[in-house]
């Protein structure tokens, strides 16, 4: 095994993220009923949802992402028996599990949810795996989970170091197979999970190798495209991944950049595209802090760019996304750039 900590050059030093408490682990009796999870279609939302469906087996798996949901076209997924979490608060769930800032429900939220049956538990884990696991660590049998969860934790939290990124290690590789526009392989991916599947057993599932040998030459291709469509702004990083099919999270851009950014805004989908076609997303953009720098993190609040313009934006302080807005791309770019040029007025935390 060579993914913990103290075995695997995944992880920097914790400062990524703070905990504000222990989280309290549930008993039997103290879990909310469901029979379906509703989780994010990335690596976090995978585990999070591996573990809910650990405690409860028969429940039905479903991954979405952040826009979709708060545009509304998951509602008929979402009632008082379904579980979410990684993902946007919704009032009509029964049990809300989540760790991001601006998805945490403020006061009167909560009380209303709280008092209409719903059960919130939100923390400020390093991922919302993290806080599903910690919650039922003691109801549930999920040993073979234990040595990969660090790793979920240092990729949602900005904890990977840049030397295991550039290493690029199989579990990497297998967070960057987590898509929305496969359901059935993410319920493949849950399956291995949740039928007892070990590090070992999951990189060298069949299905799984497949596609981690294609990412990992989507990679190349992405990088190439990093390499000659980003342009670094007063120590922005903006990376135009717009009109194409490629993607790419904050690691790349910013390993790319070096120490000459302190964030990269990414930008992907179509003009023409649509929430409910997952093949051909709208325009959107994303905001990460370079994580590689020393205390490259805590630095700015990044999830105020990204709720400048569009009120259903958010995520982290250094991680965060929004959908382009009118009058466009250009115009919101405009927007956010003057907001950096004042960041020490504007983001700073």
């Amino acid at each position: 095994m060579v993914v913990t900590a103290s075995l695997h050059r995944t992880f920097m030093d914790g400062r990524s993220w703070k905990r504000s408490m222990p989280v309290r682990p549930l008993k039997e009796g103290e879990v909310p009923f469901y029979n379906r999870i509703l989780a994010d279609s990335d690596m976090d939302g995978l585990f999070g949802a591996a573990v809910l469906k650990a405690y409860r087996p028969e429940a039905e798996v479903h991954f979405t992402h952040a826009a979709a949901m708060r545009s509304g076209i998951v509602d008929e997924l979402v009632d008082r028996e379904t579980a979410l979490v990684d993902l946007p608060f919704h009032p009509d769930c029964g049990w809300y599990v989540d760790h991001h800032m601006t998805n945490r429900p403020d006061d009167e939220e909560a009380t209303a949810f709280a008092a209409s049956g719903g059960t919130q538990h939100w923390e400020a884990t390093p991922s919302a795996a993290r806080l599903a696991y910690d919650l039922l660590v003691d109801i549930t049998e999920m040993g073979h989970l234990t040595d990969m969860m660090p790793v979920v934790d240092a990729l949602d939290s900005g904890g990977i170091s840049k030397e295991a990124f550039l290493e690029d290690g199989p579990l990497l590789q297998v967070a960057r197979t987590c898509t929305s526009r496969d359901p059935e392989y993410m319920r493949h991916l849950v399956g291995l999970l949740t039928s007892g599947a070990t590090y070992e057993v999951l990189i060298s599932d069949p299905r799984v190798e497949e596609r981690r040998r294609s990412v990992v030459e989507e990679r190349s291709v992405a990088l190439e495209h990093v390499a000659t469509n980003t342009t670094i702004v007063d120590r922005l990083a903006v990376c135009r991944f717009d009109e194409t099919p490629l993607r790419s999270n904050g690691y790349l851009v910013t390993a790319w950049a070096g120490s000459d950014a302190d964030a990269c805004c990414i930008v992907h989908g179509y003009a023409d595209g649509r929430l409910d076609d997952p093949h051909r997303p709208p325009l959107s953009a994303s905001f990460y802090a370079n994580s590689f720098l020393p205390n490259g993190q805590g630095r700015y609040d990044l999830s105020r760019l990204a709720t400048a313009l569009d009120p259903t934006g958010g995520g982290h302080a250094n991680a965060c996304g929004c959908r382009i807005q009118p009058p466009g791309l250009d115009a919101n770019l405009n927007h956010w750039l003057a907001m950096w040029a004042n960041r020490e007025d504007v983001l700073r935390r």
